[in-house]
């Protein structure tokens, strides 16, 4: 992508609005535009962000054996009618009419809609374990969204929904997806923690919340230091093995951790006061096992061995990925701007012309900037007629992990400087090196 033809809208100045760094650098950055309270455009530069996030979420959740599918945003009352929450769920939810006078809402959550997909074409046992995922656009109506796309009003969501004959079995559709947030979050460069939450208005009794620690965060959390060194899920996990996805669950919930809401004081003074760790933190996931709460009014029921009907053990899994890019942001950054882990950064490269209309640094630049575009790259050409200390600036403050900086002296040796960006270590070596080592 040539920049000069790019639709990038940096600020020069600070928005006042912004109370937090992610806010500020996604609006400088030209990521999002606020469009009315808590609802914001996703950008050019903010949606090649998201996507790659989103891609990494789908290939974790098909991992586990999750299956894709797409439900509508706008949903029926009845549904929510049926549960029992289209009363108790509160303002938070746009309740609105169509021109019959039918009752609609802007769908919070999907509980009840996934419910009615199950019971209309699941009859038997022998269709179950069952976990259904999608990603799309949720309204929330907060009342107070702050901080972006952190807490907004209208926001992305990947929800799962698992079913399963027994409680049993539901607990292993929970352990899979315990591990599979764990991969996510890893692969987008957090470290997060598990810790027991209040279910909420989702309900159940068995939940987990995915806690990233960040100053900016929303509530203070409390845990052991232990989950800094606890070893992720490999690829090779497998999430048919029943005891080997217990183990995992088993080994990240071996030491303490808990929301402010589930916090044990008492339980939290036990642990050595060295291993204590208090601090804010940013909710990125959050999973839930509800039983038969959904399936049981709404008569989701499958024929069991036994040739009985039994209501199906459900649980609801979600992720926010508009909330996800800020968060990866609040964890990477510097005064400079924003520093992308290499798996979600809106570019892998930027080569930086130092002197556009210099034949031999254009000529340079168009050979480094074909090689690795056919190379799969995705690369980010600054050809704009602007001052060199303007170029690395916008080069910095965007976060491309690596810089190549072609300019006119280093050229005519044949040569090209690279900087990463996370360590701003620079090293110099010929283009056909430079294209040898990215393109790879």
């Amino acid at each position: 992508m040539r920049l000069s033809r790019y639709f990038m809208p940096i600020l020069k100045e600070n928005p006042k609005e912004a109370e937090i760094v992610s806010h500020r650098l996604m609006l400088r950055t030209g990521m999002i535009r606020q469009q009315s309270q808590g609802i914001y455009s996703w950008l050019p530069l903010g949606k090649r962000v998201l996507d790659k996030v989103n891609k990494i979420i789908r290939e974790e959740q098909n991992r586990s054996g999750a299956i894709e599918l797409l439900m509508p945003t706008l949903q029926s009352a009845e549904l929510w009618q049926e549960s029992g929450r289209y009363d108790a769920y509160g303002k938070e939810m746009l309740r609105i009419k169509d021109r019959q006078d039918r009752p609609m809402l802007y769908g919070p959550t999907n509980e009840e809609m996934v419910t009615d997909i199950f019971r209309s074409y699941v009859k038997s046992y022998k269709d179950l374990p069952l976990n259904l995922y999608h990603i799309q656009l949720k309204f929330r109506d907060e009342i107070r969204p702050r901080f972006g796309t952190m807490r907004s009003r209208e926001f992305m969501m990947k929800d799962a929904y698992s079913f399963d004959l027994t409680q049993e079995d539901a607990v292993h559709s929970y352990n899979k997806m315990f591990a599979a947030y764990l991969r996510t979050f890893n692969r987008l460069g957090l470290r997060a923690i598990p810790m027991r939450a209040d279910t909420g208005p989702i309900g159940g009794n068995l939940s987990h919340e995915f806690i990233i620690l960040a100053d900016t965060g929303e509530s203070e959390v409390f845990c052991h230091k232990d989950f800094v060194n606890f070893d992720i899920p490999g690829e090779d996990t497998n999430f048919d093995d029943v005891a080997g996805l217990k183990g995992i669950f088993d080994k990240w919930t071996s030491v303490y951790a808990a929301t402010s809401e589930m916090h044990d004081e008492a339980a939290f003074n036990a642990i050595p006061e060295g291993e204590r760790l208090s601090a804010r933190g940013i909710e990125v996931g959050h999973i839930f096992y509800f039983g038969t709460k959904y399936s049981e009014p709404m008569g989701a029921k499958v024929q069991g061995p036994d040739g009985k009907e039994h209501a199906v053990h459900m649980g609801s899994y979600g992720i926010g990925p508009t909330r996800l890019v800020p968060a990866i942001i609040e964890a990477s950054h510097d005064e400079n701007g924003i520093i992308w882990p290499d798996s979600v950064a809106p570019f892998d490269v930027v080569v930086i012309n130092m002197k556009a209309g210099d034949q031999a640094c254009d000529d340079a630049c168009e050979t480094i900037y074909a090689a690795l575009s056919k190379a799969g790259k995705d690369v980010l050409f600054d050809d704009r007629d602007e001052r060199a200390g303007t170029k690395f600036a916008t080069a910095d403050l965007i976060g491309v992990p690596v810089q190549i900086i072609v300019g006119p002296r280093s050229i005519a040796g044949g040569e090209v400087e690279l900087k990463d960006r996370k360590t701003g270590a620079r090293e110099t070596m010929t283009v056909e090196a430079a294209i040898k080592r990215l393109a790879g």
